[in-house]
């Protein structure tokens, strides 16, 4: 299956925005996918601690060594995420059932660098009544139908550009 977009979503363990996202035909950038692949990653040597000596490096990217491990470690994870992210969908004030990361500050982080990323960004509140769960996911349904439908044939021909530039260089 191809998928449109690759969505990020805040909470990045929401099962529901997943599903969403899917039902629409894009992918969800999620956690989850992130951490089955170093669980389930046959290069580890040490579960269940499951870090490589790339990891902390990859965490440093985003966060500054003065930053505690645990942002870093998130980051490391959810970082390439953000990288490769071409749309995102933020719920603000999402109950822990939601989807939580457990952790403010790199909450803050991800917000912060998704916002700033350029990228269409749907922030939507937290649905507390019926009725507000109802245009919870309309308004989710409309930002998922407003994003193209297929990438353009310059961004194609951009991207397979781009490694033949990098080799040129070389």
């Amino acid at each position: 299956m191809s998928f449109l977009a690759k969505v990020f979503i805040y909470p990045v363990n929401s099962l529901i925005l997943a599903d969403l996202v899917e039902r629409f035909g894009h992918k969800p950038l999620t956690i989850m996918n992130q951490v089955r692949e170093k669980v389930t990653n046959i290069s580890l040597d040490s579960p269940p601690i499951n870090i490589t000596p790339e990891d902390p490096k990859i965490g440093l990217r985003y966060a500054a060594i003065e930053v505690p491990a645990g942002v870093r470690g998130r980051m490391a994870l959810i970082g390439p995420l953000i990288e490769e992210t071409e749309a995102a969908i933020i719920v603000e004030n999402p109950p822990t059932n939601f989807g939580c990361v457990g952790c403010n500050r790199t909450n803050e982080l991800m917000k912060y660098l998704v916002r700033s990323k350029g990228v269409p960004v749907l922030e939507v509140k937290y649905p507390e009544f019926d009725e507000e769960a109802h245009d919870f996911v309309n308004k989710i349904a409309t930002f998922l139908e407003s994003l193209p439908k297929e990438k353009s044939e310059e961004d194609e021909k951009a991207k397979e550009k781009e490694p033949a530039e990098k080799e040129d260089k070389k």
